[in-house]
């Protein structure tokens, strides 16, 4: 595998424990610091809206400087946020705060860049392979994250003010690997006068299996994935740790299987490992439906983090066949604002979601989506 593939993978579980720190973290200090109670889970939001308003930025900054001065640039950038962050905790202003988490949604966004940097390093037979590789980098970022938190907890008189002054350390490392990291001849291209309009692209139909199959993959994760919290703690009363550990477990099965990924996409293709995913999503769906015991939520978490996979990756891997050189920027940024502006909806609503219309609801309402893409798929596959 190229030396770019294993520094990006280093530098992902770094800086995405942003994302695992946040999560734990950021609930916990609204609390602390709202005004209403309510606005609480406000700076756990924020960051995704702020990932879903940066797409198209940074793969704008990325056409521009490239994808070394970029990573570089905000990792820099992401120090100075997560510094700013404990500023704002240290000062108890919550919407201070607030806005240090959107704008961290920068860096969320320009780690899912990661991925289409990884494959511009590689041979066109090992897209898929570096693709997966990359995101083991979410494994240890899952972990890394809330053990960070609970290192700085107590650094500071006020609580986790440490734990955003040793994110910006985690940014720092990230700073340090990516030093490290070769621009690739793709990443050179200048071959701008032979780029297609998006419209011309998107009449491509696999354009829109790679879209759309990792849109469904996070749309339906993220709205199952926020609302287990509420629906297995709150509302059945399973225990903290109980709750806990079903999500940490999702995450683990969301990104141990890229391990097996691209092997996978090699022996099954895109296409059918893709209706896996799908088909795994629909059990996951069942197997929660069918009951609120532990074993239920664990079940179905587990299948939903797998079937997360084998959908993001097989998009990922697709998408790079449809582009050329010259619109890979335009074809990312506008596949990332649709992935993410999704997530972003399906993230905020899920709360709203279980508690006025229940858990039951709220697990049907994914299956349209689930229909839409396998409808999709076909179009596809009837159309090549």
């Amino acid at each position: 595998m190229h030396k770019n593939v294993w520094i990006l993978t280093v530098a992902q579980a770094l800086m995405m424990s942003m994302n695992s720190l946040n999560v734990f973290v950021g609930g916990l200090v609204g609390s602390q610091l709202a005004p209403n109670e309510k606005l609480a889970t406000l700076p756990v939001a924020s960051i995704v809206v702020g990932t879903a308003l940066s797409t198209v930025p940074v793969t704008m900054l990325m056409k521009k400087i490239g994808r070394k001065a970029s990573f570089l640039a905000i990792a820099l950038y992401s120090i100075v946020i997560a510094l700013l962050a404990a500023y704002a905790i240290s000062l108890e202003h919550f919407y201070f705060f607030v806005g240090c988490t959107f704008l961290l949604g920068f860096n969320s966004a320009a780690l899912l860049q990661f991925r289409f940097a990884a494959m511009e390093s590689v041979s066109e037979e090992l897209l898929p392979k570096a693709a997966s590789f990359v995101l083991l980098g979410g494994i240890v970022a899952a972990f890394l994250g809330p053990e960070v938190a609970l290192l700085g907890k107590d650094w500071m008189p006020q609580q986790f003010v440490g734990s955003y002054v040793m994110l910006a350390v985690l940014f720092g490392l990230g700073f340090i690997v990516l030093l490290a990291y070769q621009n690739t001849l793709v990443d050179n291209s200048t071959q701008e006068g032979s780029a297609r309009s998006l419209k011309e692209i998107s009449k491509n139909p696999a354009f829109w299996v790679a879209v759309l199959g990792a849109t469904v993959g996070y749309a339906v994760m993220s709205f199952i994935m926020t609302a287990t919290p509420v629906s297995m703690h709150v509302m059945d009363g399973h225990s903290l740790s109980d709750t806990k550990w079903t999500i940490q477990s999702h995450i683990v099965a969301m990104f141990l299987p890229s391990i097996i990924t691209g092997w996978l996409i090699k022996k099954l293709g895109i296409a059918r490992m893709m209706i896996v995913g799908l088909v795994i999503y629909i059990i996951c769906v069942a197997i929660a439906y069918s009951g609120h015991a532990f074993h239920h939520y664990f079940g179905a978490l587990l299948l939903l983090g797998l079937g997360w996979n084998f959908l993001f990756v097989g998009g990922t891997a697709l998408l790079p066949t449809v582009y050329k050189p010259a619109e890979r920027y335009k074809v990312q940024g506008i596949n990332e604002l649709i992935i993410f502006s999704t997530q972003a909806v399906a993230g905020l609503s899920a709360g709203w979601v279980v508690y006025a219309l229940g858990w039951e609801t709220l697990l049907l309402l994914t299956l349209p989506l689930i229909v839409v893409q396998f409808v999709v798929l076909w179009i596809w596959k009837k159309s090549s």
